[in-house]
């Protein structure tokens, strides 16, 4: 079983680093398009030195560390072996979420050591497979501990696994595409929209936001009144997940806007005026068929 402040933690974590890699992504691009070139991190400030560079790096493996600090200390009261010996079962679920932590501070970690010294020299493609590495470790872990969650809350748990998949598979993109701008605006966009996902699910299965006909029983789990409002709650989680994906999107048009009138290269003028051309032709010559 979860908890709110559980939930919110690395929501805000994944929000931030996620919406400062859509704006970064959509920066670059419209500042450089020819030159464009995936980053798995984005230096704040730009240029090659400044005391913010490595910010999103030190959000990374700083919010992940004080997380997995949380759930392996805090959570556990540092009850982790048993009286009788071996690992203490009642936390064995902070255990695991631990381990999925400590993942993201290694990717964290490493991409440090590769910026700030010479000993662990690390391209942008191995960087990437080290985070997709962190995403599916994350992957693994819900997945098969949402089958411990029944109902509503194995619901939750189930659209946030479709999430962390695809955010899997865009990293891994990553560095097979490294200059491919949508995959790394994907990669942005899927991390901001895990990261409003792990919120909603604080509000809804322990905030106030609980569906009408659904409660927390002894045991702390989520239950629902007979199957109509099980339904209900189950519509209402996919409703949730559109406006959070809407959200994203209108955030992410708005970063290319503000981007496009700041930073807009001649080239993406020059690019959008063609492809423009090209449609009005493909129309009049569509509509001479038709003739």
């Amino acid at each position: 079983m979860g908890s709110f402040k559980g939930h919110l933690l690395p929501g805000t974590l994944f929000l931030a680093v996620g919406a400062w890699n859509v704006w970064a992504a959509v920066a670059r691009f419209a500042f450089d398009p020819a030159g464009f070139r995936l980053l798995v991190w984005n230096p704040v400030g730009g240029g090659s030195s400044g005391a913010l560079r490595h910010l999103e790096l030190y959000v990374i493996a700083g919010g992940a560390f004080l997380d997995m600090c949380v759930e392996v200390l805090y959570s556990t009261h540092l009850h982790i072996f048993a009286p009788g010996g071996g690992v203490n079962p009642a936390h064995l679920n902070d255990l695991e979420h631990g381990g999925m932590l400590l993942m993201f501070f290694l990717f964290g970690a490493l991409a440090l050591l590769s910026e700030k010294t010479r000993y662990l020299p690390l391209t942008e493609g191995a960087l990437c497979v080290v985070l997709a590495t962190a995403f599916t470790a994350e992957l693994l872990l819900f997945y098969f501990h949402s089958t411990t969650h029944q109902g509503l809350e194995g619901y939750y748990h189930y659209l946030l696994v479709l999430l962390i998949g695809l955010c899997v598979a865009s990293t891994v993109l990553g560095a097979l595409l490294p200059v491919s701008f949508p995959v790394d605006l994907a990669s942005g966009v899927l991390m901001t929209l895990q990261g409003m996902w792990f919120y909603q699910m604080a509000f809804t299965l322990y905030g106030p936001m609980r569906p009408a006909g659904c409660h927390h029983d002894a045991g702390r789990n989520i239950e629902c009144h007979g199957q109509a409002a099980g339904e209900r709650a189950e519509q209402l989680a996919n409703f949730q997940l559109f406006v959070c994906v809407f959200l994203v999107f209108t955030y992410t048009l708005g970063c290319y806007a503000v981007a496009a009138a700041k930073y807009g290269h001649p080239d993406l003028r020059t690019k959008h005026s063609v492809e423009m051309e090209h449609r009005e032709n493909s129309a009049d010559r569509g509509g001479l068929v038709g003739i």
